[in-house]
This record gives structure tokens, sequence and C-alpha cells, in this order.
């Protein structure tokens, strides 16, 4: 059974808003783009993006298994998704701004190698593991049933716009990269909107019954 299509939605519009803040990801990206090409920054953020893949296996499998062994459980994870969504959100609320992209040329590597870089970056990264254990589980609807098969299909449509905005930021890295430097506010008012949609997930769970 697919995901509702107000689940999407919600998710959809999350997940977009938190990609496109500024962070060490879309960072890179823009700065491979700026320093080396758009087509090797399009294959580096697209690298980034599906490293998610192997974040979505590991919540589909553990938010099933903890479901399954426990309901209670599954509601402990979610308030304590909630409360680290929150954590997040204070954190990008309080950020001063000033992101920079850093255009400076490097080395020129294959193509391959930038993607398997980017790969490589996002699969290992124990913060994006967390995040996706604390987002996903706030989306799932757990009485409609295959908690593990609701959680894959948000973690693919996480990694689907991921590419998609990646690939975008790489292709016009170098227009991007120095509007950015040259409004430094702009990064300052998406970490304000991202903060604001995870505490919002947040509080929502904490007062929901």
């Amino acid at each position: 059974m697919l995901i509702a299509p107000e689940q999407l939605l919600a998710f959809l519009g999350a997940a977009m808003l938190i990609t496109v803040s500024p962070g060490p990801d879309n960072l890179m990206v823009l700065g491979v783009g700026m320093s080396r090409g758009r087509r090797q920054g399009m294959v580096f953020g697209l690298g980034c993006a599906l490293g998610c893949l192997s974040h979505t296996v590991l919540a589909a499998l553990g938010v099933s298994a903890l479901i399954k062994a426990s309901p209670l459980a599954f509601g402990a994870l979610k308030l304590l998704g909630g409360a680290y969504l929150i954590w997040l959100g204070i954190g990008a609320l309080r950020s001063r701004g000033g992101t920079r992209v850093d255009g400076t040329a490097e080395v020129p590597e294959s193509l391959m190698k930038l993607f398997a870089k980017g790969l490589f970056a996002n699969s290992i990264n124990p913060k994006v593991v967390l995040f996706f254990l604390s987002f996903l589980p706030q989306f799932v609807v757990a009485e409609r049933g295959d908690v593990s098969w609701q959680t894959a299909q948000l973690g693919l449509v996480f990694t689907a716009q991921g590419c998609l905005l990646f690939g975008m930021l790489g292709y016009f890295s170098g227009t991007v990269g120095k509007w950015i430097n040259r409004h430094p506010s702009a990064g300052l008012w998406l970490d304000r909107v991202a903060g604001t949609i995870f505490v919002g997930l947040g509080v929502k769970l904490m007062v929901a019954r």
C-alpha cells in the first residue's frame, strides 16, 4: 500500500526545505560545482543523495523491528526523535548565518571518483543515520500498517528529491554560490525556516496523543 497523499505532501514539503537549507552536503555540492564544473557538481550531488538509500534501509528495518517488538518502544522512539528534531531546530534558529561557498580550484578527479566520494561520505555519516531515524518516523502512520514499507517509501521520496535538488545545485552552482556569497543573510533565513520546521514537528509529536 502506498503512503497517503497527505503524508506525501507534508513529508515532501518538509524534506525539500530541509535539503535546501545550508548544510555540509549542499555546500560541498556547490563548492565542487564552482571549482570543477557543473557536471562534476551534479555527479557529486547525485552520490550524496543516493547515499541516503543505506539510511533508508536501516531506518525501515529498525523501525519495523521496533514496532513488532513493542508498540510502546516505537512510541518512545518517536518521542526521542521529536526531542532530537527540536534540538536541531533550536540550533538552526540560533544560527548567525554568514554561510559562504568555497569555489577554490582543486586537483581534477574523475566523475566516478567524485560520485563515489559523495556516496561514501553520506553513507557513513552517523548524523545522517540519526536524522533518518528521527525524521522519517514522524510521518509514519502506524494505523495504516506495514510500517517498514511506509518508512522505505518516505526514504525513497527523500532520496529522489535530494537527487533533483542536489542536481540543480550542481548545475547552477556558479550562480547559486556567488549569490549566497553576496547575500549571507539568505543562509540565515533558510536556517530559520528549517529550524521552525524541526521544532514544529517535534512539538507536534510531544503534544499529540
